[in-house]
């Protein structure tokens, strides 16, 4: 691959920091790992669809949905051009699920039906687990699949995965390797995870720890790194496994508590992250510590171990005893893992996690610390003072997440969300990153707030075009499953003050899902990906843009046709559209310039004219039927009909001199509706009301069929062009009618 210095060498102000970031080419190689990359930056840089310009709510939206079979708690992974045996090449997404499913779907929607799903379990003697049985407490609900997500290898071409389920009564963990192209096990594949590890606590017998697999939920996502797979779990302990990637054999185990228990590894679904030297990096939740005084229980730690799961390094933070009384788990977050950054300390850590009152005071408040670790001196366990790079507090409680990073044109950026309970949520954070140290505070915010935090994505073409996106859970953590929709939101990622699309801005249109929890949305060539509790919702650039959104007519009477109003049809695919039907209901008609089809990056327009039926409000929607993936786009069309017909919507008057009044002109009013409309006042406002005059016929009502006459003057007070307006106020329900007055001083 070729390294992202290659690509931005026009930065020079930052060309220190490139190093810093993920490797990646023009030749985009897929999302394959949870948020992106071995340190989980959750950046990725090779998106040129996608720019902030073109994402908002009249050109970007869902454009399709695709059922699946249970709850999506794994991110989903993205491939680009996959034969599949007879069906061609294809950009695929692959979707796992809790019911033990996995999905490989076209990503492109070109077909809604899976390219092939396999499913792990087997009725009567094979299935899912219910969440009552799993010792989480339903936290994921009603059965325990598949969590972790998976990692796929684009070498072999094989996608990782760990099933749960049970067989004949007994929970059985399994680690699969899958054709990406078929499904297919590979490898001799499945293996069962049976392990255990040198202990006296927990499950343990004659001095060894057993792995529960009932009791132990696979929640991090997989990593993949130097031929090997490596896979952690959170439960009655913390564990790591670590299999070869070719022959399926388990190779070295980690137990994070072995003479007590838990300390899970759960890290809100993050990906187990690696450094450059080949190193990986847990976080674990709250539990036992004695590391410091020779025990090998790790509670509330961020543990460095070297590529056969020995430790090389931890760091515990002072308040840990604190923590763990308190359940203030330092592994609700995953650690952000980078190399190469320009300053002192040029390989770091970041992580935060659960904090605040009453372990944490900064000042006079408290607050979640964000630490900034050295990866060469982790810094390990001081009860007086942590020995970090730095700690920064975020004026909230919780991280249920991990941050992620991007280098802008003119900055780098760490971005982080937090969850403070009972306080509405909290605001997505940007802060700065320069030279290995982040801003005291942050130097934008999101205007709204996230009621459970958030894990951010960055899309970006390097490092232009940033954009933050951010997956909003609107149930609270204790409704299980939930019932709400998920929010998909995007931010301009040079200032988060700047939303630039919201899935509510149009929900009949973009509404996704029931939400799940914590992981981060999936961003791939031009399409956005959010799995929720029943289907994965694709979003990206709307196939066809109707411009306006909206049409709106003056009130027009009874019977009479407006002029006509253009709305501007493109056709923003690549390929051509095809054009099925152009409609508009109501009130309403069209003539358009379309034909049947409208080549790639081309226009037409459409003609929508109003003609009313009746009086008051009328509504109606012009139809574009197409062969694009979302197969219909709408325009909303509304305009006001009156039964008092005026013979003319125009009165012009011409020049005349200054202080010399015209002729009088006349104006008819005839009352075409059914019932009688009374009449409570005429009057002539606007900018020059004073240079026109009017005398009327009307009185107090007008019956059916009747008319009424004005006669109206002009008298210029002034040079120039002059203006006003005459109403008509009634009961009618497309009161009031007005005419322009117009006329020039001379």
């Amino acid at each position: 691959m070729t390294p992202l210095l290659r690509r931005m060498l026009v930065l020079p102000v930052l060309i220190n920091l490139l190093a810093a970031l993920p490797a990646h080419s023009q030749a985009f190689q897929g999302v394959l790992t949870w948020h992106n990359d071995n340190g989980r930056t959750g950046q990725n840089l090779s998106e040129t669809i996608l720019t902030p310009a073109n994402v908002n709510v009249n050109t970007f939206g869902k454009l399709f949905s695709l059922p699946v079979d249970g709850n999506i708690f794994a991110q989903p992974l993205y491939v680009p051009n996959v034969s599949i045996p007879n069906q061609g090449v294809h950009n695929v997404v692959y979707v796992a699920t809790e019911n033990d499913s996995v999905y490989a779907f076209d990503a492109d929607g070109l077909s809604l039906t899976s390219l092939w799903q396999v499913n792990f379990l087997d009725p009567p003697n094979i299935v899912p687990q219910p969440c009552t049985t799993a010792n989480i407490g339903c936290v994921i609900t009603p059965n325990v699949g598949i969590t972790g997500t998976p990692v796929i290898d684009p070498n072999s071409q094989t996608l990782y995965v760990v099933s749960n389920a049970q067989e004949n009564g007994t929970v059985v963990q399994r680690l699969h390797a899958l054709d990406i192209t078929t499904g297919a096990e590979k490898f001799g594949g499945p293996v069962q995870i049976v392990m255990t590890f040198p202990g006296t606590g927990s499950g343990s017998k004659k001095g060894l720890v057993n792995f529960n697999p009932a009791h132990q939920l696979q929640r991090p996502g997989l990593l993949l790194l130097n031929g090997s797979i490596y896979i952690a779990w959170v439960g009655t302990h913390g564990w790591i496994a670590k299999y070869n990637a070719a022959t399926l054999t388990q190779e070295a185990v980690f137990n994070t508590t072995p003479n007590v228990n838990i300390a899970g590894i759960w890290m809100s679904g993050a990906g187990i992250a690696a450094d450059s030297q080949g190193n990986i990096y847990v976080v674990t939740a709250d539990g036992p510590f004695d590391v410091n005084t020779g025990g090998p229980d790790y509670g509330d730690s961020v543990i460095k171990l070297n590529s056969n799961l020995q430790v090389e390094d931890y760091f515990s933070p002072m308040d840990q005893s604190c923590r763990a009384m308190h359940d203030l788990d330092l592994g609700s977050g995953g650690a952000m893992v980078m190399n190469s950054l320009p300053g002192p300390n040029p390989d770091e850590v970041f992580v935060s996690g659960k904090g605040g009152s009453p372990c944490d005071l900064f000042g006079t408040t408290y607050q979640d610390p964000f630490y900034v670790l050295n990866q060469h001196a982790m810094g390990g366990y001081n009860a007086t003072q942590d020995q970090v790079i730095q700690t920064v507090g975020i004026p909230s409680v919780f991280v249920y997440g991990t941050p992620a990073f991007w280098n802008g044109p003119n900055a780098a950026y760490i971005y982080i969300s937090a969850f403070p309970r009972g306080q509405g949520g909290d605001y997505l954070r940007a802060y700065t990153l320069t030279n290995g140290q982040l801003s005291a505070t942050p130097v934008s915010l999101s205007k709204d707030r996230y009621p459970q935090g958030a894990t951010p994505a960055v899309s970006a073409n390097g490092g232009m075009n940033g954009i933050v996106w951010a997956f909003k859970r609107q149930d609270s953590l204790d409704n299980n499953p939930g019932t709400k929709p998920a929010l998909l939101e995007a931010y301009d990622a040079t200032n988060l003050a700047k939303l630039l699309y919201n899935s509510n801005q149009n929900p009949t249109r973009d509404q996704a899902g029931p939400g799940t929890k914590f992981f981060p949305p999936t961003i791939a060539n031009g399409h956005v990906y959010l799995g929720t509790q029943t289907e994965l919702d694709v979003y990206g650039l709307l196939p066809v843009s109707l411009s306006p959104a909206t049409e709106s007519f003056v009130t027009r009477a009874v019977g009479v046709t407006s002029p006509a109003k253009v709305v501007t049809l493109k056709n923003v695919q690549p390929r051509a559209l095809g054009v099925t039907s152009i409609v508009a209901s109501g009130d309403f008609g069209e003539t358009h310039t379309c034909g049947s089809s409208v080549t790639a990056g081309d226009t037409c327009t459409i003609s929508v004219t109003f003609t009313p039926t009746s009086s008051g409000t009328r509504t109606g929607t012009l139809t574009v039927t197409d062969d694009a993936p979302l197969n219909t786009s709408t325009v909303t069309l509304s305009g006001t009909g009156t039964f008092m017909k005026f013979n003319g919507t125009t009165l012009p008057f011409g020049s005349e001199p200054v202080n010399q009044t015209t002729a009088v002109k006349k104006l008819t009013v005839k009352n075409v509706g059914p019932n009688l409309v009374n009449i409570s006042g005429v009057m002539i406002t606007g900018a020059n009301a004073g240079d026109f005059a009017q005398t009327n016929t009307c009185g107090a009502s007008l019956s059916s069929g009747a008319s009424c006459t004005f006669s109206v003057t002009f008298t210029p007070s002034a040079l120039g062009a002059r203006s006003a307006t005459l109403t008509l106020a009634d009961d009618d329900a497309g009161s009031p009618q007005t005419v322009a007055l117009t006329g020039t001083g001379s």
